[in-house]
């Protein structure tokens, strides 16, 4: 009984509070993108950006060479074709379990998502950080950052939406932060490689996150309306299909 009433205000409140996180994180940005309009970013922009690079010569990045060559592998991770190919993947991955309907909100939020992300860099229209040469090419809009943003959309979307296909909360917990440390790295990257100011990482990172927070709310509210796959069951039994309910 008393687990039984756990669940239930777990259930209950854990929705609840989803949503009033998505609040603040939307709201975050709206501060963070009102102080860039406004300049207010630039002092710390600059500084983090100049104590990346050696005072010498700001052609050089701080820290051993191979970190230099790891972000450049690592930042290719948030690029189109790399999560187009991450998407495509998990959505096969979903068909293949018999979870076609996941698979299907799966693929309606990752290019939400991505319509999202190419409305506001192109309504912000942000220069690229010019105190300091690109380590790697780059052209569009910086504000916000698409990698930390398109990489959180995809990455943390798919580990939110496949772990709600699993019961066991290691499990869970294990996706999710496989793919926030992903795109944490990823927008980090980013910034050490000239191309990004660190608002715009933080600023896409806070869209990016919301955004996949959202979705995974939704797909809460369809499995407990039976409109989509429920968790699998312990111990890898097959998880049961989603039962829309009869008119009487």
């Amino acid at each position: 009984m008393l687990n039984r009433l756990r669940g239930r205000i777990a259930s209950e409140f854990l929705p609840l509070l989803g949503l009033l996180v998505v609040m603040a994180l939307a709201m975050g940005f709206g501060g963070l993108a009102g102080e860039m309009t406004e300049g207010e970013t630039s002092t710390w922009d600059r500084a983090i950006q100049l104590a990346l690079r050696h005072k010498d010569d700001l052609a050089v990045p701080i820290g051993p060479a191979f970190l230099k060559t790891a972000a450049i592998d690592l930042t290719a991770l948030g690029s189109e074709t790399i999560l187009t190919l991450v998407t495509l993947i998990a959505v096969a991955f979903l068909l293949l379990r018999k979870r076609a309907h996941q698979a299907a909100l799966l693929a309606v939020a990752v290019g939400g998502g991505a319509i999202v992300s190419g409305l506001l860099k192109n309504q912000f229209a942000r220069p690229r950080p010019d105190i300091v040469p690109h380590l790697v090419d780059a052209s569009s809009g910086s504000f916000p950052s698409g990698h930390a943003m398109n990489s959180a959309i995809v990455y943390l979307t798919i580990a939110v939406l496949v772990a709600r296909g699993y019961e066991e909360r290691s499990t869970r917990v294990f996706i999710v932060v496989l793919a926030l440390l992903a795109t944490l790295t990823i927008g980090a990257t980013r910034v050490y490689l000239g191309v990004h100011w660190p608002s715009d990482m933080i600023a896409g990172w806070l869209v990016g996150c919301a955004w996949a927070l959202a979705m995974g709310l939704v797909g809460l509210v369809l499995q407990k309306r039976r409109k989509i796959e429920p968790p699998a069951a312990a111990h890898g039994e097959a998880a049961p299909k989603p039962v829309r309910p009869t008119l009487h």
